[in-house]
């Protein structure tokens, strides 16, 4: 698989990248290396697959490959949430519920929070309720409001070759 990931990825394909990006992370079929990892992850981000960035946005988490840099984790899953991406939501929610890498909201937090827990995780359901009770009636109402018209930022337009 590694073989032909990475043909298609030299080639540009941001789906090849991703898969052999998480590859190197993992080290399935190579040995784990965290800068090719980062290397492949970026290339993919950098041309909007959502997937991508939501990883690149746990390497900059955790530290792996590069320093950590909470700021930078939350522009990347920012990026990814945007498109709908539920896990990029949750962390994104958790990042301003806590100000980390982003300064604190809590309004913020509950929107992102609403988003990722429609398929009814558990525990980003109780964080959800959590930074709901922090707000006031009319601050939930709002959030709520905004929630239901939400629609993901996608084009397709964006994975055509130029």
């Amino acid at each position: 698989a590694v073989k032909w990931y990475r043909k298609a990825a030299e080639k540009g394909d941001a789906g090849a990248q991703f898969y052999l990006g998480v590859m190197y992370a993992s080290g399935q079929g190579v040995p784990q290396n965290h800068q090719e990892a980062l290397k492949w992850t970026r290339k993919a981000a950098e041309q909007g697959d959502a997937a991508a960035q939501y990883n690149l946005g746990v390497i900059y988490s955790l530290g792996q490959g590069v320093p950590q840099n909470y700021q930078e984790a939350v522009e990347w899953y920012k990026k990814a949430a945007e498109k709908g991406h539920a896990r990029a939501q949750g962390l994104l929610g958790s990042a301003y519920a806590i100000g980390q890498g982003i300064p604190q909201n809590d309004a913020e937090a509950y929107f992102w929070f609403l988003l990722a827990s429609v398929d009814g995780d558990e525990n980003l359901v109780k964080f959800r309720d959590t930074v709901a009770q922090r707000l006031t009636p009319e601050q939930r109402a709002a959030v709520q409001t905004r929630a239901s018209a939400w629609k993901p930022r996608f084009s397709w337009t964006s994975f055509l070759p130029e």
